[in-house]
Parts: C-alpha cells; structure tokens; sequence
C-alpha cells in the first residue's frame, strides 16, 4: 500500500470523505457530504491522502489552516496519520504557507501527540468548545507551526 504524499491526488469525493470522517469521529459531530463538498469549492482549500486518511486544508495570506484529518479506525496505528499530516504541510508550503494552525479537542491525546511530533505547539484554548454525548464539553487546543521546520519532523 502506497502511503500518502503531498504528490498522491485524492481520489475521494465528498460522501468518500464524509463516510472517512464519520468512521474516525465517533465522539464528535463528523462532517457531512454537503460540507466537503461546500469548503471543496473554494479556490484556497486543497485535500491530500487517500481512502484510509486524508487532511483537508486551506492557505490564505501565507497561513495555512488544517481543517480535519482522518483516519479510518482499521487503518490506524499504520503511520497513516503521519504520512497525511506531512503530506498536508508539504501541500501547504508549495502554496507559500509560512505557518500552520489547527484546533484539536484536548481529550483527543493521539492526535495531540501527532501534532507535537510535527512541531505544533500550544497557542490557546477555546474552553468546552467540543461537546460530548457521553460527557461534559472538552476543550479546544489550539497549536500552531512553522511549517518548514514541520517538514522535518518525524
């Protein structure tokens, strides 16, 4: 199985993408075809990965925002979380992004650490900003990167 690159297109459409999510996102609200389809349409979002992960994104004024990332649950612990998250900040800087942003719940600890091992840092915190069925509202990190140090992290 090829991993994804910044090189692989995405051969997904956007009820692909939404089924992909809804998979990964069992305790959030996942995105809808609709709204795939909506943010795809704009001249500043791009998507990287394949069937088993993908990171939807947008760059706007050198800054590059990751808007989701998603892996399907069997396909985890593969590196595919890895490999899509390098090949969206490899996307983001040939569209001349200097920095990265994101926002993740703060109970998402696997995600957490993919961040921090690409050089994301904490910046901020939306508070309850996620809700839950099973529980109260967690937190919203927010971490931003430059990404070209990002680039070579591992």
């Amino acid at each position: 199985m090829q991993t994804p690159t910044a090189k692989t297109p995405l051969a997904l459409s956007p009820r692909e993408m939404a089924v992909v999510h809804a998979a990964a996102f069992t305790n959030a609200r996942p995105w809808s075809k609709a709204e795939f389809s909506s943010l795809l349409d704009s001249r500043f979002v791009f998507a990287v990965g394949d069937r088993r992960s993908f990171a939807l994104g947008r760059v706007i004024a050198g800054e590059a925002e990751l808007l989701t990332i998603a892996t399907r649950p069997d396909c985890w612990r593969q590196g595919l979380g890895r490999a899509t998250l390098q090949a969206w900040v490899a996307e983001a800087v040939t569209r001349d992004a200097t920095e990265g942003f994101l926002e993740v719940a703060e109970d998402n600890r696997a995600a957490r650490a993919l961040y921090v091992a690409h050089g994301f840092a904490e910046t901020g915190r939306r508070p309850g900003y996620y809700a839950r069925d099973d529980g109260p509202a967690v937190d919203a990190v927010l971490m931003t990167a430059t990404l070209r140090k990002a680039l070579g992290a591992e």
